[in-house]
């Protein structure tokens, strides 16, 4: 994989994959992203502009194919993908979304950036309980919630996998950088179990890896409050998957709690922060890291912090039964 140096904020020596973009890569992307906004409804969860996005996807530059694609093989130790020199022009965006719920219906340049990138990771996806289906959200601070466990708030924002409770949650989550909060370093802070395996008694993975463990649906997501006993990491032992959000899982016994404890304080001591900055998006490997949030204070002025979020799916086949007319929602 071919990369060059970065602006983002990645710890020293981290195994993480990162890309920023030429001058003549970046107006290639743009070129592409400016196609989709003047595509027809020009709207991005409609059916046939996703279909045009995904032809389109494939002329992306080279050198971001090949390392999107080599990261969907193997997110490697730290699971993340970070990628900069975006199209993104700061000043030209209107004022941060301000309000509870919101989303990105409107084919922008950005939005278009994070689609085309996406659907050659996967396929994009959402949930219609959440956010009313929207492919592409925005993460901004709400006035009144900024004490909540959730993309509206501003406080620390537990360490989760995204839609740990739902059968089906995504396989990786993409957040594209529109305006950093002024003065601040609002990060988005990770951690891979791949890190913090080695680190784990095996009598802990033990039970990690029993059904022991029950997660609720988060605030953004509007039903599915009866969740099954699950574990908290499946399949290899050698290299598991991790299934848990922090603020929402409970342990079913004492031991399996005591556990639970001891893996979030090991999650906590192999974090790392990603200080995004305008015009950068990283993905995180939703099966091996957990991310959240870092506090900021929000001015709601017009130009506090403002995400978008993707959701991606590898095999779009298992949630055939949950997407009407094979579309890109699910029920």
């Amino acid at each position: 994989m071919t990369t060059e140096a970065h602006t983002a904020s990645v710890p020293a020596g981290a195994d993480a994959y990162r890309l920023r973009l030429t001058d003549a890569e970046r107006e290639e992307l743009a070129a592409l992203a400016r196609k989709l906004t003047e595509t027809a409804p020009a709207l991005v969860d409609d059916p046939g502009w996703l279909a045009a996005a995904r032809h389109l996807s494939s002329r992306l530059p080279v050198r971001l194919l090949d390392t999107v694609r080599t990261y969907r093989h193997d997110p490697g130790a730290d699971g993340t993908l970070l990628l900069s020199g975006l199209p993104i022009d700061e000043d030209a965006l209107p004022d941060t979304p301000d309000v509870a719920e919101s989303v990105q219906r409107e084919a922008t340049v950005p939005a278009a950036t994070a689609v085309l990138i996406g659907l050659q990771l996967g396929e994009i996806v959402a949930y219609r309980e959440e956010k009313s289906g929207a492919l592409v959200q925005n993460v901004v601070p709400v006035r009144g919630l900024e004490a909540s466990q959730s993309n509206a708030g501003s406080v620390p924002l537990e360490f989760h996998i995204e839609n740990a409770f739902h059968p089906y949650r995504p396989d990786f989550v993409g957040l594209t950088c529109l305006r950093q909060a002024v003065g601040q370093n609002a990060g988005t802070t990770v951690a891979s179990i791949r890190r913090a395996l080695p680190l784990i008694e095996e009598s802990d993975r033990r039970v990690l890896h029993q059904a022991r463990f029950v997660t609720v649906p988060p605030p953004s997501f509007r039903s599915g409050s009866e969740t099954p006993a699950r574990p908290v990491l499946d399949g290899s032992p050698d290299d598991p998957n991790i299934v848990v959000d922090f603020h929402a899982t409970t342990a079913l016994d004492d031991e399996a709690k005591q556990v639970l404890e001891r893996l979030r304080a090991t999650m906590m001591d192999i974090s790392a922060s990603v200080e995004l900055s305008a015009g950068e998006l990283v993905f995180v490997d939703n099966r091996v890291v957990l991310h959240g949030r870092a506090p900021f204070t929000p001015n709601y002025d017009g130009r506090d912090r403002w995400l978008q979020r993707i959701f991606v799916h590898l095999d779009n086949r298992r949630t055939r039964v949950l997407r009407a007319d094979n579309g890109a929602v699910m029920t």
